[in-house]
């Protein structure tokens, strides 16, 4: 799915999202709260107005510029970061292009400018960058987007008062893509008192009016509204959860809020569903819980810090519970272990599947991630495994999430063997490894075109490490490994599998 970020620009891809509804006239109920035989009219649109909240919750939007030192100007079509070429007139995505005599010209062409045509400049100055933001205090902490404010040399907010302040940058989290600032005062002896909001403790549901308040394009204070169309979405950003709303976001409005009926902030907008860069319906935003625990550690310290397990893990499906013996999909695999890591100290091992942390069962490798990153570093916890058919506990103290990330090892070029073996069961034809890089394990030298083996992605140069928790050195041990899978009447046997500097398990199906 594509998943397109903001770009920092006049032209940001992400959205603000705020949920709003009138507070002196009823609205209609949520759609979440409409029946399935309802008559089509109790779908209408909401009351006279959402203007009695978005009166209360306005004043604590802001419009965000952020200038950045020697970034090369770019062209916004082409997913540049600056305002365009000179003399490029200003444009809006979806937009045509309007002659010098149309009606509407003089007005669209004094909008921000997002891009224009020609190459790129290679002129190096500032860039300019606009997004959206919240006051959650009196005191002036405005919460944004990382991607907005990341790398900033000068931080200007803007009330829809049109009155300006700078901001320092208090602290940014990537993982999360949330920032927080400070409003710097004006007055030193007499500082300012700002009007804030608060986010919301309760989640909502699916139907729930929301309204979106930012900076679109450049045009601060613009209201749109819609409702909470899913949770739990997953779009390839870390382990966390995204809410989705359909309220109309647009580049500009990344870091600003979603509200619900009550003005509370549900979520903080951070990226769009969209083929072309535009709206289509489908934004996401950070839900309000995890943005509460991650600004209360920005604001305490400027970073945000995470337990850490020390493993890669993958999924159990139904082929890797049969493979493992479990009795059902659950946990997370353990493909590899980090060396030197708390799990390496604490004895996990490769193939353990997770299936529990302390009290709160694991569902899939996602949920792991989730649950030890929502834990302190140096946190002791029980790790219950599932390990030669029986499950086990073991007692890990968490480490401090690494900022980094690893550096693989450059796999060495593998060399043909003779003594291949034909094996299949599994549908692979297997060749002794004997270059430098794989000393040991067995290669797979071909695979049985719709075998189970080629459908689960096996392919010829692959590394068979290990079968059944069983280390390979030859491709005898790999039969072997088969024959005791079936001696203990499993449907499939589980490979650890190396590509190129990558680990994995497969659990391939063992055929009749």
């Amino acid at each position: 799915m594509p998943v397109a970020r903001s770009p920092k620009s006049t032209n940001l891809a992400i959205a603000a999202l705020v949920a709003a509804t009138s507070l002196a006239v009823p609205l209609v109920p949520s759609y979440a709260q409409l029946k399935p035989d309802a008559p089509v009219q109790a779908a209408q649109a909401p009351g006279p107005s959402f203007g009695d909240l978005v009166v209360r919750v306005k004043p604590s939007v802001v419009s965000i510029s952020v200038t950045n030192g020697g970034d090369k100007v770019a062209d916004l079509r082409k997913g540049g970061k600056g305002p365009g070429p000179k003399g490029a007139p200003g444009n809006i995505p979806g937009l045509p292009d309007l002659p010098p005599d149309h009606p509407l010209n003089d007005f669209f062409k004094n909008f921000p400018r997002g891009g224009g045509g020609g190459a790129p400049e290679a002129e190096e100055r500032p860039s300019l960058a606009q997004g959206s933001g919240f006051v959650i205090s009196a005191d002036g902490y405005v919460v944004t987007n990382n991607h907005v404010v990341e790398n900033a040399s000068k931080i200007t907010v803007s009330f829809d008062e049109k009155e300006k302040y700078e901001a320092e940058l208090i602290g940014t989290d990537p993982r999360t893509d949330l920032g927080l600032l400070k409003i710097k005062p004006k007055n030193a002896t007499s500082p300012k008192s700002f009007p804030f909001v608060k986010f919301a403790t309760n989640s909502g549901r699916v139907g729930d009016w929301v309204v979106a308040v930012g900076n679109p394009f450049g045009l601060g204070g613009t209201v749109t509204a819609g409702i909470i169309s899913a949770f739990g979405r997953d779009i390839g950003s870390g382990p966390y959860d995204f809410l989705q709303i359909d309220a109309a976001v647009n580049r500009g409005n990344s870091g600003g809020p979603t509200f619900n009926l009550e003005g509370d902030v549900v979520g903080v907008n951070t990226a769009i569903f969209s083929p072309s860069g535009g709206n289509v319906g489908i934004a996401f935003a950070i839900p309000a819980k995890t943005a509460t625990e991650v600004i209360n550690q920005l604001k305490k310290s400027g970073t945000v810090s995470r337990g850490w397990l020390g493993v890669k893990i993958q999924n159990v499906d139904e082929d890797t519970a049969a493979s493992l013996g479990l009795s059902e999909p659950r946990g997370a695999l353990v493909t590899e272990v980090t060396a030197n890591g708390p799990a390496a100290s604490s004895g996990l091992k490769a193939q353990d599947a997770i299936l529990q942390i302390d009290k709160d069962k694991i569902a899939d490798s996602r949920d792991l991630a989730r649950r030890i990153a929502e834990l302190a570093p140096n946190t002791d916890v029980d790790v219950k495994v599932w390990r030669n058919n029986a499950e086990q506990v073991v007692k890990v103290k968490l480490g401090t999430f690494p900022g980094g990330k690893e550096d693989p090892a450059k796999p060495e070029p593998m060399k043909p063997a003779s003594g291949n073996i034909d094996l299949e069961q599994l549908g692979l034809v297997l060749m002794p490894a004997r270059s430098n890089a794989n000393k040991d394990g067995a290669v797979i030298a071909e695979v049985t075109p719709g075998s189970d083996a080629a459908l689960k992605g096996l392919k010829p140069g692959d590394v068979i490490l290990a079968v059944g928790g069983e280390a390979v050195t030859s491709p005898e041990d790999v039969v072997a490994g088969v024959q005791k899978a079936q001696t203990m009447k499993r449907k499939a046997v589980l490979l650890q599998i190396k590509s190129a500097d990558q680990k994995r398990f497969v659990p391939v199906q063992l055929k009749g």
